[in-house]
């Protein structure tokens, strides 16, 4: 089998498993408890906030644990606007993941949705000339949503640029550098940005740990309420042994970033030869992407049917985003930056990372060019 859907799911690391078995290894123990096992459990904790911080350039007592990418965000996106009293409009970019979108569309204050253009990124005069207008006792302060590089396509955004943009205004920055962890540099510092979401399962660590980080002094206020665990902000029994991993593998991805930028020489060739031999249309090829991602269509050949015929040659990808329970629908990403129909309904992602091969591109191409060579490509020979 050849895994092509990093962006999913990364394999878990070694370094990942194996602390994460240590810690299972400590038996019963609960990090809040005072007695001996609940101070092992509680350094298990605090080493892997400190490993976290340190990756991201920030101090280890401003990194949350949360159950994932999706609660980090919800947190950031209803936290802040709780702490600003709901006087607030959310400016979600087009291309968020839904984990984003819907937690905005749930906040209770106004959404504005921030556009991107053709090439995928965000258009910042668009945001400069929003902003410039900003009525704050109409609208409340702004606080804009931009994920560092989109999950379909790969494709960096500016988010330093915008940060400083709604800065200037007043505003706050929520960041989703859930697909940026681990594949290009993350500062929070160099961000710019207010909060920050993470996921472990995405950089090859356990599934169910994410991590939310926040300025220190940005507002921000719990939704789950309990024993006053993440300092309050986020109560509940802490995944000690998900904790764990994930703070393993945060260092092992970190010190994997020179190896990951080196994917996107493997990645350009495979994209060029689908180029030429099957007439694919390679999404946000001249932006700025994540080195092991390649989205890329071919009208008139399905999504749904690339990803069954794919799976058929032993070949993990994805269609769109892997997040939504499993279906194969139109890419709501591609029509952000104005693809017609019958692209957004034909593209495919393949995602790699660290455990990818050389040869891992050259084979995704031939089961590709295979599947196509019995569909679309036969009618157009």
């Amino acid at each position: 089998m050849i895994y092509a859907d990093y962006n999913a799911t990364a394999p878990m690391r070694p370094e990942a498993r194996e602390a994460l078995l240590v810690a299972l290894d400590l038996g019963p123990s609960n990090p809040s408890s005072v007695h001996q096992s609940g101070r092992a459990a509680r350094a298990v904790v605090e080493k892997a906030r400190s490993q976290i911080g340190g990756a991201i350039g920030s101090r280890a007592e401003d990194i949350i644990f949360t159950s994932g990418g999706t609660e980090s965000l919800a947190l950031a996106v209803h936290g802040a606007v709780l702490g600003l009293g709901s006087k607030a409009t959310l400016i979600v970019s087009a291309i968020e993941h839904e984990a984003t979108s819907k937690a905005a569309a749930h906040a209770g204050v106004l959404v504005e949705t921030a556009y991107v253009g053709p090439d995928g990124r965000i258009d910042l005069e668009d945001l400069k000339a929003r902003l410039e207008g900003w009525d704050t006792a109409a609208k409340g302060t702004p606080i804009l949503a931009l994920m560092l590089a989109n999950n379909e396509t790969g494709i960096l955004q500016p988010v330093a640029e915008a940060a400083a943009l709604v800065r200037a205004a007043g505003g706050l920055t929520i960041c989703d550098a859930v697909q940026g962890l681990g594949k290009v540099p993350v500062n929070v510092a160099m961000l710019g940005a207010d909060y920050v979401a993470l996921a472990a399962h995405k950089i090859g660590g356990p599934q169910g740990v994410g991590a939310l980080w926040h300025r220190a002094g940005a507002p921000l206020m719990a939704l789950q309420y309990g024993g006053g665990q993440e300092r309050g902000l986020r109560s509940g029994t802490e995944n000690v042994a998900g904790i764990a991993g994930f703070g393993a593998a945060t260092e092992a991805a970190v010190r994997y970033l020179p190896k990951y930028a080196m994917l996107s020489k493997f990645r350009d060739a495979m994209e060029a030869r689908l180029k030429a031999e099957g007439g694919v249309t390679v999404i946000g090829e001249a932006s700025p992407r994540l080195a092991g991602t390649s989205n890329f269509a071919r009208p008139g050949f399905r999504s749904e049917t690339q990803v069954m015929a794919m799976d058929l040659a032993g070949v993990c990808v994805s269609a769109g985003s892997a997040c939504s329970s499993g279906k194969v629908k139109r890419s709501l990403v591609l029509m952000a930056m104005g693809a017609d129909d019958a692209l957004a309904e034909s593209a495919i992602r393949t995602s790699f990372g660290w455990g990818t091969k050389p040869e891992d591109f050259e084979r995704v191409a031939d089961a590709w060019l295979e599947a196509a060579r019995r569909t679309v490509l036969k009618e157009t020979a």
